[in-house]
């Protein structure tokens, strides 16, 4: 499996009392099936990459955070190298959205045309400041222009071609 088509879903915050468990960050919309009993997970160094598969044996939410006890991992000195290490899931292992729901890395990079078919630019970020995410188009010419991921504004997601439909509305430019 190669780093670029792994999905990030938590990372190792901490130890958890002396049997091996694990405190896990959350980050992602999933967590109950992510952290299941059974699932095998990537944990990645952020030092040097590399990599170990594992499996989770048990998992309980605990304050935000999930308590994750891996196979094999049976005392606290077995996990404590681990601390900080992120846990990622294969590209071929993604939740199912429902319609009209995206993963950020479909939509970052897309092409964001007019419905008269006038190029925008292309999506460089997400912003989620409330009722509705917030789609920042990289204009040619560096400008931003900030669209709201609204049924009046995005008409058409196109995934497989990387493109998207607007209609701007009056004040958008």
């Amino acid at each position: 499996m190669t780093q670029e088509r792994l999905l990030n879903i938590g990372k190792i915050a901490n130890t958890h009392g002396i049997k091996g468990e694990l405190k896990i960050w959350p980050q992602t919309d999933f967590p109950d099936i992510r952290f299941k009993k059974g699932n095998k997970l990537q944990m990645i160094s952020p030092n040097d990459g590399s990599s170990l598969t594992v499996e989770i044996e048990s998992s309980r939410e605990q304050k935000n955070m999930f308590v994750v006890k891996f196979k094999g991992f049976d005392n606290i000195n077995d996990v404590e190298k681990y601390k900080g290490w992120e846990l990622k899931v294969g590209d071929d292992e993604r939740v199912p959205l429902e319609e009209d729901e995206y993963y950020v890395r479909d939509i970052v990079g897309c092409e964001v045309v007019t419905e008269e078919g006038e190029t925008l630019g292309t999506v460089s970020d997400i912003l989620s400041p409330g009722a509705n995410d917030i789609w920042v188009v990289k204009m040619p010419k560096g400008k931003e222009l900030l669209l709201p991921v609204i049924d009046d504004v995005v008409l058409e997601v196109d995934i497989a071609a990387r493109k998207i439909k607007v209609h701007l509305m009056e004040g958008l430019l």
